[in-house]
């Protein structure tokens, strides 16, 4: 099992860790409420060191990356970040991941932990000797500032006018990348840093953020975060055998270019998908989970649920699913079957309110 460079802080805490992607991660600390609306109200900050990295550089980064990937990475300058995926031959989706333009034809991509040799393998049998790729997951840190008081706590930690940074842009300060993006809605940075200086920056942005109660936080609350705004989580809403289509990401999917798929996705464009993800509200008391069964408002079985929790911030029952496409209607109703009781649900657009 491995372990980030902050475990021993995580220890410290009494955190519940538990083993996500080969690490010991942070599940919790005071409880995912808690910590849940400490981002969404204040600032909480996550130990994401378990993500990987690749940097990809050499003369045709570009060409490369743009027939691998499913967005048009052209339109990028140095200093700009991009949500993207990797699809595979088949129309699904090998990871999701965000790709950061450092220069010209130099590039890092940062990926689901769990992908990590699936991606470098996939990446491998395309290169074809034109770009060089280096996997930097075990040199690399990440620590996740998320917020509406980040900004207050970051700009104490480095001394600079961070509130100038547009979203999904990102600035190098000494070894360290600091990246207005996030997983939470909330708003916030990422900030990734060697190993080394993993343990000094969490402590000073802990010592910056006293001001503020600033807390650690877990993945259980990023999830329910996540989940809030709609997001999509590798393994859940995407996989091996779903299209970015499918699972509403069409804007991520550019097919003015040539790339793994790409003529099949222009297909499923212009005719159609035979399902799709929706989200949903609980209009009765209960708890979607992972793996239930959605049927429609006459109780056919129409689809499964993808992920569902209690939401700590509309107190009710929230969930993603996929569906037939024809029962994918706005403000239809629906029944999510939890242990063998029908319960009603109506589907709605995301982020949940």
């Amino acid at each position: 099992m491995k372990k980030t460079p902050l475990y021993d802080l995580h220890v410290g805490y009494g955190a519940k860790l538990v083993d996500f992607a080969g690490f010991l991660m942070p599940i919790q600390y005071e409880g995912v409420s808690v910590e849940h609306n400490c981002v969404k109200n204040n600032v909480g900050v996550f130990d994401v060191s378990h993500m990987g990295e690749f940097l990809i550089y050499g003369k045709k980064s570009e060409y490369f990356l743009q027939s691998v990937l499913s967005n048009d990475i052209s339109i990028l300058r140095p200093g700009q970040a991009q949500y993207n995926c990797i699809p595979n031959e088949n129309g699904g989706i090998i990871d999701d991941l965000v790709l950061y333009k450092l220069d010209i034809n130099k590039y890092m991509l940062v990926v689901n932990a769990s992908n990590i040799e699936k991606n470098i393998d996939f990446l491998s049998s395309k290169n074809k000797n034109m770009v060089n790729i280096d996997n930097l997951s075990d040199i690399y840190s990440l620590i996740s500032v998320q917020g509406p008081n980040s900004l207050n706590v970051l700009e104490k930690v480095f001394e600079l006018e961070l509130a100038n940074l547009k979203y999904y842009c990102f600035l190098k300060y000494r070894d360290i990348i600091i990246s207005n993006t996030g997983y939470t809605g909330c708003g916030g940075y990422e900030i990734y840093c060697k190993n080394e200086d993993a343990v000094s920056l969490w402590n000073n942005i802990f010592e910056a953020g006293s001001e503020f109660n600033i807390k650690p936080i877990g993945l259980a609350a990023r999830d329910t975060l996540r989940l809030e705004m709609g997001f999509c989580l590798y393994g859940n809403e995407l996989n091996d055998e779903i299209s970015p289509i499918e699972a509403g990401l069409s804007w991520i999917t550019k097919t003015n270019k040539i790339f793994t798929s790409s003529s099949l996705f222009k297909r499923q464009k212009e005719v159609g998908v035979n399902k799709k993800l929706i989200g949903f509200e609980m209009l009765e008391k209960a708890i979607p989970r992972n793996g239930y069964t959605i049927y429609s408002f006459d109780k056919r079985k129409i689809g499964i649920v993808t992920s569902g929790t209690m939401s700590p911030s509309l107190k009710k029952g929230i969930g993603l699913g996929y569906v037939k496409s024809s029962f994918s209607n706005l403000n239809d109703k629906i029944f999510i079957e939890i242990r063998g009781n029908m319960k009603q649900a109506l589907i709605v657009k995301t982020p949940f309110k």
